[in-house]
């Protein structure tokens, strides 16, 4: 087993859904078969995307995630399914830039000269040695607390409502133990999420702090941790509480053009106001964090009752 950098962007050429498969060529197949079983991290290039879908990418790692099984692609000769673990998959809470001035994540990728290697870059596969990829993790998901999230004492899951409280963790863990436990991923992913909506709910459209400055918006799962959900932006929906409560309720889904369902004859009457009146949901600025039809297709087959 062996850590590794798997390069993904918007292509038509490639089947990817980073946080369920990665598509890749032959010429790739024995650098995925040494990571089977051990974490990667994905890594956005410049051109993020072909053709009409071309945009400037990051040039940054955004997420990790484990490598379970390999699969051939019966639909297109010489190419592979890395089949990533269900539910491993974690956004970072930052982008970690491949270069910090002249301090390169990937040593590999600095040539002698100080400049950087596009050869290395042109792989999409790279084996990367573990202390650079426990680094790159260090940055990605070191977290500078907020003044409404220094750590409390222990509590019970928070109920739906206006009220919600930060889950505590041990920040001296070592990063990739910490990483994995459920208190930390959940406090991870209520930040991307939190911060993808700009702490709006992406229903009602309200952004609503207390005088500490704590959003009351949630971050809701669209495929549920208990159905093996990823820890993921594009799984996930900035609500508020009631929002969120009729949501995982499935008295509300979202269909694959964004626009709010709901059950019919299910909705209090005294909520409806708090519905847009384009019946559309409030999404990101940045379309890389929208909600994955995958994801929303799972709600709507599996817990919607419209």
């Amino acid at each position: 087993m062996a850590n590794a950098v798997f390069t993904t962007r918007l292509s038509p050429s490639y089947d990817d859904v980073p946080e369920e498969r990665y598509h890749f060529p032959k010429r790739y197949l024995a650098a995925v078969q040494a990571a089977v079983g051990d974490w990667i991290v994905y890594y956005e290039p410049r051109r993020a995307g072909e053709g009409a879908n071309v945009k400037a990418g990051r040039q940054a790692y955004f997420a990790m995630a484990r490598v379970m099984a390999i699969v051939p692609d019966a639909s297109m000769p010489d190419h592979f399914y890395a089949m990533i673990e269900a539910g491993s998959y974690i956004n970072f809470v930052s982008p970690v830039p491949f270069r910090v001035g002249e301090d390169y994540y990937e040593s590999r990728a600095q040539r002698d000269d100080g400049g950087t290697s596009k050869g290395w870059f042109g792989w999409s596969v790279r084996p990367i040695p573990t202390p650079e990829f426990q680094r790159i993790l260090q940055a990605g998901m070191a977290m500078t607390l907020r003044s409404y999230e220094q750590p409390v004492a222990p509590v019970q899951a928070p109920a739906y409502g206006f009220a919600e409280e930060e889950a505590s963790f041990e920040y001296e863990r070592p990063m990739i133990e910490q990483t994995l436990t459920r208190p930390f991923r959940d406090q991870a992913f209520r930040r991307v999420v939190r911060d993808a909506y700009d702490n709006r709910c992406a229903v009602s459209g309200l952004r609503l702090l207390n005088g500490g400055g704590r959003p009351e918006v949630q971050a809701a799962h669209i495929k549920a941790v208990e159905d093996h959900g990823p820890d993921s932006v594009r799984n996930g929906l900035a609500l508020s509480g009631t929002f969120h409560w009729l949501f995982d309720r499935g008295l509300i889904s979202v269909d694959k053009d964004f626009r709010i369902l709901r059950a019919k004859d299910q909705i209090p009457e005294e909520l409806l106001p708090l519905f847009p009146k384009d019946g559309m949901l409030r999404m990101p600025e940045d379309s890389r964090l929208w909600p994955h039809d995958e994801y929303l297709r799972h709600h709507r087959e599996t817990r919607f009752k419209g």
